[in-house]
């Protein structure tokens, strides 16, 4: 029998209830696996539950029994040639592996009421929420894996552990390997976990992206208020979608405005609107006019991310400069919406949008090393 994650919350917390241990002890435990998982000397130095003080002593043998400080291992570590991006390949108790990304920015290149945020450089994690997707994008490398399973809980949280040893990280995104909203019940699971102690990330610092999933958008907000969600819409038109995005079929885009347009009313929030630009596909200036008209009643911030090459798998191209360029003046100046256009980040480690998916990188150089704005500061 396989032993849970120590990350895992509900199966913590059953356990202990039966056990009649106190809950107010998992805080407690799970820092004590973080503070010796950051040690240097952890990678090879198993923890001993005995270790931590002032536990309940049936706490110990039922912790021996059950549950491991960490399922997962970091296999792999590879970094950018510029500094500002390392991924991480994480090896999964049932063999299987999957990808999260840490990502460094300055809080500075970010604006509010037009002047540069306070801060400095902080740094981003992207994390997975499956081995492998089912949504099978057609531009998206992840999808061409198929879908293999859902993470638990504990292997979600586990990415963001792995990741503290890299990095401190301030802001986590739902934007690696995976639908997270289809894995709905351990993506809240997690994300609860990371709200707490000893984590306490803030919930304006966690960004969940989605395809669409109308009935899980539905239910997210009353879940998990205050967090950013993300929708990868990629296109302004419900037959462009499907051509691109199979999965669209099943979420048709007058249902997914009208969804996103309750999750608005309720949270009262911006919706960061993710769209990759396709030469020749979704990125003329029709489609910008189409796109404009389709979100001027709601209050969103556009990101146009350059589509990155997945080798042989893509059969698109990347839009020029200029075109994305023409694309972003359309929808701020006709329709006054916020727009940005995403930094490439981590394409020579496979570690860009639309690059994860379980290989080795080639080590090519990109050079660039400046720091970027975070996406969560676009918001404020």
């Amino acid at each position: 029998m396989s032993m849970k994650s120590i990350f895992d919350a509900k199966e913590v917390r059953s356990e202990f209830e039966k056990a009649s241990i106190k809950p107010s002890f998992i805080p407690l435990i799970w820092k004590h696996v973080i503070t010796h998982h950051q040690n240097p000397n952890a990678i090879t130095t198993a923890i001993d539950w005995c270790e931590i003080p002032s536990l309940p002593s049936a706490a110990y043998s039922l912790l021996a029994s059950k549950f491991k400080p960490l399922t997962s291992t970091l296999h792999s570590l590879h970094r950018s040639s510029d500094g500002i991006t390392t991924k991480l390949l994480i090896k999964l108790q049932n063999g299987s592996f999957v990808e999260a990304v840490v990502m460094k920015y300055d809080t500075r290149l970010g604006k509010y009421d037009g002047k540069p945020r306070p801060g400095g450089p902080r740094s981003t994690l992207c994390v997975s929420s499956q081995v492998g997707c089912k949504m099978g994008c057609r531009f998206c490398a992840t999808g061409s894996m198929g879908f293999k399973n859902n993470l638990s809980s504990g292997e979600i949280v586990e990415q963001l552990v792995h990741a503290s040893r890299v990095d401190s990280i301030r802001n986590v995104v739902f934007m690696g390997m995976g639908e997270p909203l289809n894995n709905y019940a351990a993506l809240v699971d997690a994300i609860r976990v990371m709200l707490g102690s000893p984590f306490q990330l803030s919930p304006k610092r966690i960004t969940v992206s989605t395809v669409g999933i109308v009935h899980a958008i539905n239910k997210l907000h009353n879940d998990l208020p205050g967090l950013n969600l993300a929708v990868s819409l990629h296109a302004p038109v419900q037959d462009i979608r499907c051509q691109i995005m199979p999965a669209a079929r099943a979420f048709p885009l007058e249902k997914l405005m009208d969804a996103l347009q309750q999750y608005q009313k309720i949270s009262q929030q911006k919706i960061m609107i993710e769209y990759i630009m396709l030469d020749g596909v979704n990125d003329g200036e029709q489609h910008a006019h189409l796109l404009g008209k389709l979100l001027e009643t709601f209050q969103v911030i556009v990101n146009l991310i350059p589509f990155n090459p997945v080798g042989t798998l893509s059969q698109f191209r990347t839009s020029s400069e200029e075109g994305v360029l023409r694309f972003q003046k359309i929808l701020r100046g006709t329709y006054n919406i916020r727009t940005t256009v995403r930094k490439q980040m981590g394409q020579d480690i496979s570690g860009a949008c639309g690059q994860l998916v379980v290989n080795l990188p080639d080590m090519k150089s990109i050079g660039n090393s400046s720091l970027l704005a975070d996406i969560e500061d676009l918001h404020l």
